[in-house]
């Protein structure tokens, strides 16, 4: 078996946000995707349990290198400011990479 890496770009923003990080994923031609709603606690307050737009969703993309660092560098120059955003990239390895933006 052989396993190949890509990279993991995780997301975690306040709902607002969602639409504009799924807008440019899809800037990027992104395949695909995995959206959770979540909650937490952090320099904002605890997050989550409240209204709608008090909620936060985690965006989950498996990507290539090239692709990953155009992404996070456009949601931090377009997003950071306005949005609660947290955004990490973590090295992952698949079977079918083929399957992956």
């Amino acid at each position: 078996m052989k396993l190949f890496d890509v990279k993991l770009l995780t997301i975690t923003c306040e709902i607002l946000a969602q639409k504009n990080v799924l807008d440019i994923l899809g800037k990027y031609n992104v395949s695909g995707y995995t959206l959770y709603e979540v909650e937490g606690d952090g320099s904002k307050g605890i997050r989550g349990q409240g209204f709608k737009n008090d909620k936060n969703v985690k965006i989950e993309v498996l990507l290539h290198q090239d692709k990953v660092e155009q992404i996070a560098e456009e949601i931090a120059r377009t997003l950071f400011s306005d949005y609660a955003i947290i955004l990490y990239v973590t090295d992952v390895n698949v079977l079918r990479p083929e399957k992956f933006s």
